[in-house]
C-alpha cells in the first residue's frame, strides 16, 4: 500500500542555509532518501518552497478567486513529502520515525502519515 508522508515544520524556526545545523539536516535527509531508495520502497517525494511562494485558488459562484499564500494560517507548514510503498501502517510508521524533521526539538516538526487512495 502507498503512504504519503507529509513533512510539517515551523518555517520561522528553520535553520538558515549554510549553517552547520542546516547542513546536518540536509545530510540526514540525504541519508534517509538513500535508505528508502536502497530498500526499494520510494515512489516519489520532493521538498516544497516555503509558504511565501504559495498561491491558493478557490472557485465561488463560478468565479475564480486567487490568494497569495497558503490556505490557512497554521503553526506548522507543509515543507515536503515522500510517497513510499509499505506493507502496512506499522512499516509506514517505522519509516516516518526516521524522517529527520520528526526528530528535532529545535525544528519542532512532525510527519503526517496517510494512506494513498488508489482508484482502479
Amino acid at each position: 500500500m502507498k503512504y504519503a508522508f507529509l513533512i510539517y515544520g515551523d518555517e520561522k524556526r528553520q535553520y538558515q542555509p549554510g549553517t552547520p545545523e542546516a547542513e546536518q539536516l540536509m545530510a540526514d535527509y540525504n541519508a534517509f532518501t538513500q535508505e528508502v531508495q536502497g530498500a526499494g520502497v520510494i515512489v516519489g517525494g520532493e521538498p516544497l518552497h516555503d509558504t511565501r511562494a504559495a498561491t491558493t485558488v478557490r472557485v465561488r459562484g463560478g468565479e475564480r478567486l486567487v490568494t497569495d499564500g497558503p490556505f490557512a494560517e497554521t503553526k506548522e507548514q507543509l515543507g515536503g513529502f515522500y510517497v513510499l510503498e509499505c506493507t502496512d501502517l506499522d512499516e509506514a510508521l517505522a519509516w516516518a520515525a526516521k524522517i529527520p524533521t520528526a526528530w528535532g526539538a529545535d525544528y519542532d516538526g512532525s510527519i503526517e502519515v496517510r494512506p494513498v487512495m488508489v482508484f482502479e
